[in-house]
């Protein structure tokens, strides 16, 4: 079994390695619980093919509860001739071989799935009009859209009341997708394997494993490796998204050019200590935290400003993404905010082993993308 915040690398040739934060666990173990799992329920997967990594969860519904299966988290560094941690963009053929390498670590032993689609690939998310604001031809891209409803929609029924209200039109959340980029994530799931029933917004993934439909706005912290993603919800619905083109990369490349070292050593030594660094590594931390100052400052031009639209407070910050996982981070960032600062659960929303409920709270951050994938795969064959 590997121990908790390790991560199972495949590297060219076979060879393992292990890396910082993040894991892989041993599936044997989880094979041998293999008995709670009945066969009678299909099997679904989620898949997150990241800019740093690619995750996969299996799960099943039993007794009415989504139950966790088998999950795995896999490099992608290697794939490029870099270092682990860094953001890649490899080409289709080697993000196959990725993903085919994961669904055997994993032990995967279904097709069906779901899969979501990197968010720095969305042309624009805009309110209404779409054609005003899509910088492509209506014929290029992929549009999905929703609703917003209006704040004393969720009182009355005013606006059918008051035939006026409706001619203030409505406020639509409008997504587009570049078919290109369609028809690549196609050629790799089909590459792959896989038979996804839908392509989705990384966004939307995130939001359905890690937030719960309460009365109080919630801003989400994805922190990956080439940038920082922010999303505010309300009542369970999107309300504003914006991207910071900051991650978890840009410190490892600050410690290397400031200290002198090389990638991986920077890497080994943020993912190591953090913030918690003892004084001899003081520097490290110095770093790091101007690092993180821009983000937070970022985060919060951006969450005062949804406060000042909707005249609403932003109690709590929910942090997702491997880089939230750096020591120390959730401190600092509790600092930052003045709020609420917790880590998402998304394994809370699946039946799991017992003994690997703490291991699982420590990995939940990372698989927050590719869990809300299968509970919406899953949710499709009920």
């Amino acid at each position: 079994m590997y121990k908790r915040g390790d991560k199972k690398i495949i590297n060219k040739g076979g060879a393992y390695a292990r890396s910082g934060y993040g894991i892989l666990f041993d599936m044997s173990i989880l094979d041998a619980f293999s008995s709670f799992f009945t066969k009678k329920s299909p099997s679904v997967l989620g898949i997150d093919i990241g800019s740093s990594s690619v995750k996969v969860v299996q799960i099943k519904k039993k007794r009415g509860k989504a139950v966790l299966e088998t999950y795995g988290e896999l490099a992608l560094g290697p794939y490029a001739g870099t270092e682990i941690g860094r953001a890649t963009n490899l080409p289709n053929d080697k993000i196959i071989e990725a993903v085919k390498d994961i669904l055997h670590e994993a032990k995967t032993t279904t097709t069906s799935c779901g899969s979501a689609l990197g968010g720095k690939h969305i042309s624009e998310v805009i309110s209404l009009e779409a054609r005003k604001y899509i910088p492509v031809p209506i014929s290029e891209v992929m549009l999905d859209w929703s609703i917003i409803p209006r704040e004393d929609s969720y009182a009355s029924d005013e606006t059918e009341e008051n035939p006026e209200k409706q001619k203030e039109g409505q406020d639509v959340l409008v997504v587009a997708i570049h078919n290109e980029y369609i028809a690549s994530y196609q050629a790799i799931m089909s590459g792959s394997g896989l038979n996804p029933s839908f392509y989705e917004i990384e966004l939307f993934s995130s939001i359905r494993a890690s937030v719960d439909q309460g009365l109080q706005p919630v801003m989400i912290l994805d922190m990956g490796a080439r940038s920082t993603k922010l999303y505010i919800v309300d009542r369970g619905l999107l309300r504003a998204a914006h991207i910071i083109n900051k991650g978890s990369q840009d410190i490892t490349l600050a410690l290397s050019k400031a200290m002198s070292i090389s990638v991986a050593e920077a890497e080994s030594l943020k993912r190591m200590h953090g913030l918690e660094a003892p004084p001899e590594y003081k520097d490290a931390k110095e770093i790091i935290s101007v690092n993180l100052d821009y983000l937070f400052y970022e985060a919060n031009a951006a969450l005062l400003n949804y406060e000042k639209k909707y005249h609403k407070t932003v109690s709590k910050v929910m942090l997702s993404g491997g880089g939230v996982l750096l020591k120390g981070f959730a401190g600092l960032a509790k600092v930052s905010f003045q709020a609420d600062v917790v880590y998402a659960d998304p394994f809370g929303k699946l039946e799991t082993p017992a003994f690997l409920r703490e291991q699982l709270a420590t990995a939940g951050p990372e698989f927050s993308v590719a869990i809300g994938a299968a509970l919406r795969r899953l949710g499709e064959l009920a």
